[in-house]
């Protein structure tokens, strides 16, 4: 019973299987370069069975039985987003009644190897009042070069003979014979007696795409015109729901070029779904608690490419690099507004919940989802017109400098404004807007429409001090023209931005790698001297 009630806290079987690949990615910083997830199969029945291997650095008997236990977590990193704690057995046994894990590891010139079951239908058909988990270790003899059972015989062969008679496994050389392609490291792990949906089929399809794993019957039908239906029905923001390949195309906001997602056979490649924006804004948010700053995030916002023909929008918020909201949907829109709004985000200063499919709803969060749907707005009525809808407020050109406002939001630092829609350029021209703090603190906008025209005006700046600024009444073409000159610009230092990051996560994994063979050597050396010394007191001895 709490086995099946810990898993019920993933609603999601896709969610379950992000987080054990989380566990993989973490392994990056120990040298992982891959992750596979396919369909094997239980040699017992041959009933379908979900595989999750990876190359990281496998786990020793303790860590496997802390990942087999419960109330353990390894992952006190702050970049950790993976919980080989009960992350795992939620994960685990939200998409099966049972799972063997092996993990081969190394350290020190030990080398282990580890089984473990965790298995409902055993703890269900035996009776028992608490969790039992078989496990059995084995270590690499260098002299003998033969494998050598630990923690005793009796132990061991008690622990063999339940996972012999549970697993799909039934004899030890079958269970050994898992190790021969994790290679000197790494851990694999194999979820059978995989879940039925509703309908008596099991929830994973692996038969419609053999390149993709399915959820079963979930196909989103979407409301659209018939002639721009296929293209609602076939957008990433509509497959990720049914398409585990899509799904994991954008769980991460960024991957290493020497690490690799493997569905069935076939890489995985990265979609960063910023990339799918026209007319990008990118808007700068400082979140306060108390006087002082939590953190701060730069969201970027645009129209979908294929706006306005498909209905979907919403924010895509990862948390340290993970996707945990998925186009989230922050806005009700009436009459088409907000239609076509998508922004991508990593908010590192809000909690996810633990199954991390939503966060946890702090007072951060609450003002996190109130600016999201200030931005969506705000964008929507300065850019709609670009896609053709028409503009009902009449706007006019910002003019503004950098401003906290005392809410501690941040207001919008527009990069690469767009201009007004085409239809509101008389309405823009001669005029201007002032943004003035109302009685909380947040900006309003005051139009003076009636204001004759001014050479100077003074802008009070972040920092108090104030300076002139020079206002013009630019052309319709002049403000389309700096727009496009400015989103140019923008896309060319937002480029610049990733390439760095690119190039510093390399160099990061570059060092490690370093720091891991100087190890090793620094070893070998002394292990080599301690030979040499050991040689010459022979030699003496025999001088002798």
């Amino acid at each position: 019973m709490f086995l099946h009630s810990n898993a019920t806290s993933h609603k999601w079987a896709f969610g379950a299987i992000a987080e054990l690949l989380d566990n993989a990615v973490d392994e990056i910083q120990n040298g992982a370069t891959f992750v596979i997830v396919d369909k094997t199969s239980n040699p017992r029945d041959g009933s379908p069975a979900l595989l999750i291997q990876d190359n990281g650095s496998g786990m020793d008997p303790e860590a496997m039985r802390r990942c087999m236990s419960f109330g353990f977590s390894d992952k006190k990193s702050k970049s950790a987003i993976g919980q080989y704690g009960n992350g795992f057995k939620t994960s685990t046994m939200r998409l099966g009644a049972d799972v063997i894990v092996f993990s081969r590891h190394q350290d020190k010139r030990v080398l282990t190897q580890s089984i473990g079951l965790l298995s409902y239908t055993f703890l269900a058909r035996t009776g028992h009042d608490r969790i039992v988990v078989p496990m059995v270790d084995y270590e690499f003899n260098t002299s003998t070069e033969t494998l050598e059972i630990m923690h005793g015989t009796e132990h061991f062969m008690s622990n063999l003979s339940m996972l012999l008679q549970w697993s799909p496994y039934s004899t030890e050389a079958d269970l050994l014979k898992q190790f021969n392609d994790i290679g000197a490291h790494g851990t694999k792990v194999i979820i059978y007696n995989l879940w039925f949906n509703d309908d008596r089929n099991v929830e994973l399809d692996f038969d419609t795409d053999p390149e993709d794993i399915r959820i079963s019957g979930d196909t989103k039908k979407v409301n659209a015109s018939s002639k721009w239906k296929t293209v609602n029905e076939e957008h990433i923001a509509n497959r990720f729901h049914y398409s585990l390949r899509v799904y994991l195309s954008i769980l991460y906001l960024r991957i290493p070029e020497t690490f690799q997602i493997v569905l069935r056979g076939r890489v995985v490649e990265h979609h960063n779904i910023a990339n799918d924006l026209k007319f990008p804004e990118f808007i700068l948010y400082k979140p306060q608690m108390g006087g002082s700053v939590e953190g701060q995030v730069i969201t970027t916002i645009g129209f979908l490419k294929e706006a306005p023909h498909v209905s979907f929008h919403g924010f895509n918020v990862y948390h340290k690099n993970r996707l945990i909201l998925p186009f989230w949907q922050v806005v009700s829109y009436l009459d088409s507004r907000g239609r076509g709004v998508v922004g991508v985000l990593e908010a590192n200063f809000v909690e996810p919940s633990h199954n991390k499919q939503d966060f946890e709803k702090t007072s951060l969060f609450q003002k996190l989802e109130a600016r999201l749907k200030e931005m969506t707005w705000e964008y929507w009525d300065y850019h709609c017109g670009l896609i053709g809808y028409q503009v009902k407020k009449k706007l006019i050109p910002q003019v503004s400098s950098n401003r906290t406002p005392h809410s501690g939001v941040q207001q919008p630092v527009t990069l690469g404004q767009s201009s007004p829609a085409v239809g509101s350029k008389k309405a823009a021209l001669g005029r201007f807007e002032q943004l003035i703090p109302d009685s909380q603190g947040r900006m309003k906008r005051k139009e003076n429409g009636d204001i004759p025209p001014v050479k100077n005006v003074k802008a009070k700046l972040i920092d108090g001090k104030s300076q002139n600024v020079q206002l013009v009444n630019p052309t319709g073409s002049e403000l389309k023209d700096e727009a496009v000159n400015l989103m140019q610009e923008n896309k060319k230092l937002r480029a610049k931005c990733l390439e760095y990051e690119k190039r510093g996560e390399e160099l990061n994994l570059k060092v490690t790698r370093l720091r891991s063979e100087i190890k090793e050597l620094n070893d070998e050396y002394s292990r080599m001297m301690s030979e040499l010394e050991s040689l010459e007191t022979v030699k003496e001895e025999s001088g002798v």
